[in-house]
């Protein structure tokens, strides 16, 4: 049971990241790389983005 609730856990970080990345100012080609490697690797990516990620969309002027 323990290790369902883990796996949802990450699945629902997995989709936060994922949808804060699309919602970044970063290239394409920048996004679909994040995209893949929070896939390919879900526990490792998500960190990563935490990281290094690309930030939000908001523009400062």
């Amino acid at each position: 049971m323990e290790y369902g609730i883990l796996g949802l856990i990450i699945l629902i970080a997995d989709i936060y990241a994922i949808v804060k990345v699309i919602g970044s100012g970063a290239s394409t080609l920048a996004k679909i790389l994040w995209i893949v490697g929070i896939l390919v690797f879900p526990v490792v990516g998500f960190i990563v983005w935490l990281l290094a990620g690309p930030r939000g969309g908001t523009i400062n002027v």
